[in-house]
């Protein structure tokens, strides 16, 4: 499948797309300036990169100076297997591919990166962070199922944040024991009166919020000296 990556308002619109091996994904890629981090959204099952909530999100990244790319997993034919859906392992790969991908896009080399993801795509960014240490610098997980990473979850080193809603009642008990085989920096954030799709006023803004904090002072960290 071959569709078109959109480039945002900072950059001259132009038609590419996400290669991973041999296939090329459909995209929306925003990028802020060369000095800026980049943040990479993993969408849940049943998601898209036309996920609003993840699109509302990184609109408010793009108000941190930071990148964005949302990227569709799976192609139309794989997304309708739901044996593909939940792979992890194999979303995980995407993402890192993904990450290669964007490193061939920088013409002053990799950009520093954060992982955002939703709901299964938490457990793929994670598997991802854990494979690529030196080059993910944050990972944020929005009611995100951050057990079906398994053992990658001990491996993970960039500073994560865990973000549930209060009223997400399983899913919170799942990151709370997430968080405690988590050897790195980790914090467990719960939105007040949230769900699990944080559909209540005002709860994907506290969301949005949290996670441009966290980017902007991670990725800002990452560059160095």
């Amino acid at each position: 499948m071959v569709a078109s990556l959109q480039w945002g308002r900072p950059v001259a619109s132009g038609h590419e797309a996400v290669q991973i091996g041999p296939m090329r994904l459909a995209g929306n890629f925003e990028r802020a300036s060369p000095s800026a981090g980049v943040v990479v959204f993993a969408h849940g099952s049943g998601s898209s990169r036309l996920s609003p909530r993840n699109r509302y999100v990184a609109e408010v990244l793009h108000g941190h100076g930071l990148g964005t790319l949302l990227f569709d997993l799976l192609t139309d034919a794989e997304s309708i297997d739901r044996r593909l859906v939940f792979d992890i392992p194999l979303l995980a790969e995407r993402l890192e591919q993904a990450l290669d991908w964007l490193g061939s896009r920088q013409e002053s080399g990799r950009p520093r990166v954060g992982l955002f993801g939703a709901s299964t795509g938490a457990a793929a960014a994670l598997c991802a962070a854990a494979e690529r240490p030196a080059e993910v610098a944050a990972v944020v997980s929005r009611g995100g199922r951050p057990d079906l990473a398994g053992a990658a979850l001990g491996h993970v080193e960039a500073p994560t944040l865990l973000i549930v809603g209060a009223l997400d009642a399983e899913v919170l008990e799942l990151n709370r024991e997430a968080a405690r085989r988590m050897h790195c920096k980790t914090q467990l954030e719960i939105v007040p009166g949230a769900t699990h799709l944080f559909e209540e006023p005002g709860a994907l803004d506290a969301v949005a919020n949290l996670a441009g904090a966290w980017f902007a002072h991670h990725l800002a960290a990452a560059e160095g000296p």
